[in-house]
C-alpha cells in the first residue's frame, strides 16, 4: 500500500503526542513492506527527504510567523501537495484544522481520521475557539471514510454524538526495563523519595488539584511537576504556589531522565480529564508506577481496577501515604506488553487500511 500519514509536525519525534505515534507507526508499516509518507513541517529541524525508509514531504509551515492561523495554511499546503500522491489510504491524525479542507481531500484515496480527545473541552481555549473545535469536530466526524478512536469513551461519544461508527485502537508505550537511579542526581532526588506528576500546565489536566491535595498531607516527600510552566497558567501556579516542598522542574525531553523519574517515583499523579487514550499514562504504566489518576472514563478504560482515583483535593490528601497492592504496577506493565504493544497496534492498522481499501473498491465505503 502507499500510505500518506498527515497531522503532525512531522518525524524523527521531536515534539511528542502524535509526532511520537506518527513516528512508531510509520516505522512500522515500511517494516512490513508499505509505502509511506509522513507530512514535515518546513519548521522541522530534520530536513532531508527520508528517514529510516519513511519518506518524508515537507510542506510550508507558518505558524512561528502568524501563530495559530498557520496551522490552516499548514494542512491547506499538505493536502495540495496530497492530491496528486495517488495514496491508497491517507491517514489524518486529528481534526483541528484539516476538516476545515474537507473539500481537498483526495477523492480516490480512503480517508481515516484518528479523532483524537474532546479538544473543544480544553478550558485553555476561549468560547469562540471552542466552538470552532465543535464544528471541525463536527465535520471530521461527518465527512471522514473511516473514523478511528483511541479510547472506549472516544468511539463510544462517536456513536452517541454523531451515530458514526468508529474502530477503537489504542496507543502504544515500550516497557521501560533500564532503570538507572544516576539519573535522579540531576534533581537531587534519591529513589522512591518523591511524589511525580507530568503533563502539560493547562488547568484540564487537574494540576492545581493535585497541588491543593498534595499540600493537605504530611509532605513527607516532595512533589516534582515536569511540564514547560511558561505559559499563563504555569506562571500563575509557580507564583501560588511557593512551598519548598514543591518543585516545579520544567520541561524534560530526554527520554532517560523522565523514564528513570517515573520508574522511581513513589507515586505518579495523572489529572488528564479530556481525551482518551493518553500516551504519558501508557509510559508511567510502561514504568511500573503506581498511579493516582482522575476518575474518569477515559483513565478508568486504561487503568481498570489497577489504580486509585481521586475525583478532588481532598481525595488526593486521603491517598497519598496509602498502600498501593502489590500487583497493580505488573498487571499495568503487563496490559503494555499485550494490549498497549507498538507491533499488535501496528498490525491492527495495516489490517484496517487493507479492509478499507477492499470495502472502496466494492463500493462499501
Amino acid at each position: 500500500m502507499i500510505i500518506g500519514i498527515l497531522g503532525t509536525r512531522g518525524i524523527p519525534n521531536v515534539y511528542g503526542g502524535f509526532e511520537q505515534f506518527a513516528q512508531y507507526l510509520a516505522l512500522g508499516l515500511v517494516e512490513k513492506g508499505n509505502t509511506v509518507y509522513v507530512y514535515n513541517s518546513s519548521d522541522h529541524p530534520y530536513k532531508q527527504p527520508e528517514w529510516k525508509g519513511v519518506r518524508l514531504i515537507h510542506c510550508r509551515d507558518w505558524e512561528n510567523w502568524i501563530g495559530t492561523a498557520g496551522q490552516f495554511v499548514y494542512d491547506y499546503n499538505c493536502f495540495r501537495d496530497a492530491a496528486g500522491r495517488g495514496f491508497d489510504v491517507l491517514l489524518q491524525l486529528g481534526y483541528t484544522s484539516n476538516s476545515i479542507w474537507h473539500r481537498l481531500w483526495p477523492r480516490d484515496t480512503v480517508n481515516i481520521i484518528n479523532m483524537d480527545g474532546l479538544e473543544w473541552k480544553r478550558s485553555k481555549y476561549s468560547r469562540p475557539v471552542q466552538k470552532f473545535l465543535l464544528y471541525a469536530e463536527k465535520l471530521a466526524a461527518k465527512k471522514g471514510d473511516l473514523l478511528v478512536a483511541d479510547s472506549p469513551g472516544i468511539q463510544q461519544y462517536l456513536s452517541e454524538k454523531y451515530r458514526r461508527p468508529s474502530v477503537f485502537i489504542p496507543y502504544g508505550a515500550e516497557p521501560f526495563e533500564t532503570p538507572e537511579p544516576a539519573f535522579l542526581e540531576k534533581f537531587g532526588l534519591r529513589p522512591g523519595g518523591y511524589y511525580l506528576l507530568v503533563a502539560r500546565i493547562e488547568p484540564e489536566n487537574n494540576i492545581e488539584m493535585i497541588i491543593q491535595g498534595y499540600l493537605g498531607s504530611s509532605l513527607e516527600r516532595p512533589l516534582v511537576i515536569v511540564g514547560n510552566v511558561g505559559n499563563v497558567f504555569g506562571q500563575l501556579l509557580q507564583a501560588r504556589y511557593q512551598q519548598p516542598s514543591l518543585r516545579f522542574a520544567g520541561a524534560v525531553y530526554d527520554p532517560g531522565q523522565i523514564n528513570n523519574l517515573r520508574y522511581y517515583s513513589a507515586l505518579y499523579f495523572h489529572g488528564h480529564s479530556v481525551g482518551g487514550t493518553n500516551p504519558s499514562l501508557l509510559e508511567a504504566m510502561a514504568c511500573r508506577c503506581n498511579i493516582v489518576a482522575h476518575d474518569n472514563i477515559f483513565n478508568r478504560a486504561v487503568l481498570t481496577d489497577c489504580a486509585r482515583y481521586f475525583s478532588d483535593a481532598a481525595g488526593i490528601t486521603s491517598l497519598i501515604g496509602e498502600t498501593f497492592p502489590n500487583d497493580y504496577a505488573q498487571r499495568n506493565m503487563d496490559k503494555i506488553k499485550e494490549q498497549y504493544h507498538w507491533p499488535a497496534i501496528i498490525n491492527e492498522y495495516e489490517q484496517l487500511f487493507h479492509k478499507a481499501l477492499e470495502n472502496k473498491k466494492n463500493g462499501h465505503l
